[in-house]
Order: C-alpha cells, then structure tokens, then sequence
C-alpha cells in the first residue's frame, strides 16, 4: 500500500510566503513524507485515499479508522493506496500555510479525502490566514462539496449516553443536511473596517443565490426520499431576506418530490424543537451557519459528538469525510479520543464517496458490535461496561470487522 510516512525531519530551511499556500520542491516534500508504494494485487477494486490527521487527537483517530478501514476493504476485494498530507496546525509548523499546495493537490487527486481534526490553543492568536481553521474552508470550496451529510442516530446500546430523557432520546434517527460552501461564512463583503464615525465595525454577510439554494434542496429531497420520505427546511424567513428566497426555493421544488412531506420551521424553533422533540425529524436541510450549529447541537442527543460522522460531497471530484467532533487538544497524545465518528466517517467514504456499500456496512456493523459487546471510551462510558482507549477500542472494532459474515445489501 502507499503510504506517506512522517519524519521527525523540520523543514527550517525553507522560506514561506504567508498565504493560502506553500510549494517545495520534490525533494524536499519527500523528505518530510517518506513514500511507500506496492503493486497492486490481480483482480482487486485499488483507490486512492488522501488521509489528512490534522491536529489534536486527529492523527490518533485517523490512524484507527485507516486500520479499520483497510481491513474492511481487503474482506470485500478492494485495496487502497493511502496518501497522508499534513494539513492545519501541523502543516502551519511544517511549512508554514494551514494548507499546502502538495496537500490541496494530494486531495483533489484522490478518490476520497479522509480528514481527522483541525485547530488548537497554540495557534490561537495566528492572524486569520494563517489559523489552521482557514485549510478547511479552502478545502471545502475549491473542492466544491457543497452538502454536508451529517447522521444523527441515537443506538440503542447509548441511549443512556444521551442527556435527555431516555423516553425523548430512544429511536431519534435524523440527518441534517447542511449547505457548506456558500452564506455568511463566505459571503461577501466581509471583513473589519472603519466607519465614518472612525469606529471599526465587523462585516460578515449572508447570501445566497437560487442555484446555490437549488442545489442543496435536490440532495436534501433526494436523501429524504431513501429515507422516511419527511424534510424539514429551517430557516429564518421572518428575519433574514436570504431565508426567504431560501424558503421560496425550496417549496418551489417540492413538486418535483410529490413523495416527500415538506415542511418549514425557524431555526430558533428548530434548535427548541430538537431538545424536545427529537424524533419528529427524520431529514433536515439548512444554510451554512444553522447546519454547524444544529447538528453540534443532535450530536449531544445521541449522547457524545464523539459518535457523529460527516460526508461532504460534491457534483463532481472526491468527497470530504471527517468526524464533526474537534481537535480535542486537551486530550491529545493521552489514547482519550473516541475514534468511532471517524471510523464510522470512514463508512460513509466507502458508501458515498466509493460506491462500496458492503464494505461500509462491515464497518457499520463492527461499530455496533464493539458497543454491544460493552466496550466504551470515557465520553460514552457508563457503569457496568468497560473503559477502553482509542486504540483499544479501534482494536475491538477490528476484531469485529473481521469475525462478521460478508455483509449484504
């Protein structure tokens, strides 16, 4: 397999243009990031799979999730070729740009990127361009993965996990579908300025145009569709003139979905109606800003954002999969971190970026194998199981891939 192996190699030498992106040369890329490569084996499915750790616990659950993940491709005949790039703060104190060039390249080159996690409190006070955030709105827009999929399930093995009620919690099943690159995160004009009365003001703009609305709502309607057939499209139409062309938009498509239920709510309801009645949504579409907090905000009912994976796709090229949880770097290096939204991202890279749904469902499975076996990290523990690390559990997980029947579909 193809592996990108990192040194202990600093590249102090070479000078770096504060931007968006850095280039060194072949050999001094290669000098950080030894290569690996094997031919491939007869009669095997081979992709190329961009692994980018980041920062905080991310290579730790990254490291997990590609086990898991080449082990439960190897069952069903496929093969990967692994490309890991650094990317945020690790590619800040590598070269000095949250995003290199070799790394966009990298990811725009593979079949699907596999990301961990980004940020942490020592490059805080960066200016902005240079925070380890900004990598992924780059990737995100100049990959042009515009909806974000991000599950929401509580299992049943975790329903004590979750801080509501059991009787609210148990049997909420939704996904919300999040428009990723468009509104007020890259809405223009933005920025800090000086007024006329000589006092800075803070500029951020939310804007949408029709295509952009459109776009999002036929993949919203789409999973609704594969789903239980209800879409909720959450907005702050009485407010916000984005949000009415928004809800304009999409009750104008809902003709083409006679089979999908549409219904309308505002965001501040909506985060309301998710603590209290959870199970009446089953697909959610929203801008930029409400998807981030939304489903922040269903993570914690299904117990831990430890649990909750993402897939970001596009029209065309590779997706973007990647834990919603953060760097976490309170933990970091302590073997802490919850590994399973980033093994069950890797899932969702095998069924929405890769087509190879068997596959996926190794892992789906394995997931909830491990938990029924009691096996739990500290952030979904619970008496009466059994304490286990990321590596630990990425291990029972494993095992679990390995003991189960080719999964059917």
């Amino acid at each position: 397999m193809a592996a990108f192996l990192q040194t202990n190699i600093r590249l102090n030498s070479i000078k770096i243009v504060p931007g968006r992106y850095s280039a060194l040369t072949d050999h001094q890329f290669r000098a950080a990031y030894r290569i690996r490569c094997a031919a491939a084996s007869p009669g095997k499915k081979r992709y190329n799979i961009a692994l980018l750790p980041g920062d905080g616990i991310g290579p730790e659950v990254i490291s997990v999730a590609k086990n898991v993940l080449q082990k439960a491709g190897s069952l069903e005949g496929l093969e990967f070729d692994f490309q890991e790039m650094p990317v945020g703060g690790a590619a800040l104190d590598l070269v000095g740009v949250p995003m290199p060039e070799e790394t966009f390249t990298a990811a725009k080159q593979s079949d699907a990127i596999l990301l961990g996690a980004i940020g942490g409190y020592k490059w805080d006070k960066n200016e902005k361009h240079l925070r380890p955030e900004m990598a992924l709105f780059y990737l995100r827009r100049d990959l042009k993965v515009f909806a974000n999929l991000r599950p929401a399930t509580v299992l049943p093995q975790l329903v004590d996990a979750s801080t509501l009620k059991k009787e609210v919690a148990e049997g909420v099943d939704m996904m919300i579908v999040r428009e990723l690159t468009g509104g007020i995160y890259f809405g223009e004009p933005r920025g800090i300025k000086i007024n006329e009365n000589g006092e800075e003001v803070g500029i951020s703009t939310e804007i949408y145009a029709a295509h952009e609305i459109d776009r999002i709502a036929r993949v919203a309607f789409e999973t609704a569709r594969k789903r239980r057939g209800k879409l909720c499209s959450v907005d702050k139409a009485n407010v916000l003139d984005a949000s009415i062309l928004w809800r304009k938009r999409v009750t104008a498509l809902a003709s083409e979905y006679p089979d999908v239920e549409l219904s309308h709510m505002y965001v501040d309801n909506a985060a309301m109606q998710l603590i209290r009645d959870p199970k009446q949504f089953d697909t959610i579409v929203t801008n930029n800003i409400f998807g981030d907090i939304l489903s922040d905000e269903a993570s914690m009912i299904t117990g831990s954002i430890g649990m909750l994976p993402s897939a970001s796709l596009g029209e065309s090229g590779p997706g973007l999969f990647e834990p919603i949880h953060g760097s976490a770097p309170d933990i970091a290096g302590q073997d802490k971190a919850n590994p399973l939204a980033t093994i069950l991202s890797a899932a969702m890279l095998l069924k929405y970026g890769l087509g190879e749904e068997k596959a996926a469902k190794r892992i789906e499975d394995a997931v909830v194998d491990a938990l029924n076996k009691g096996f739990r990290t500290g952030d979904i523990y619970s008496p009466g199981n059994k304490l286990v690390g990321c590596k630990e559990m990425g291990e029972e997980v494993l095992k679990s891939v390995e003991s189960k029947v080719p999964a059917t579909v």
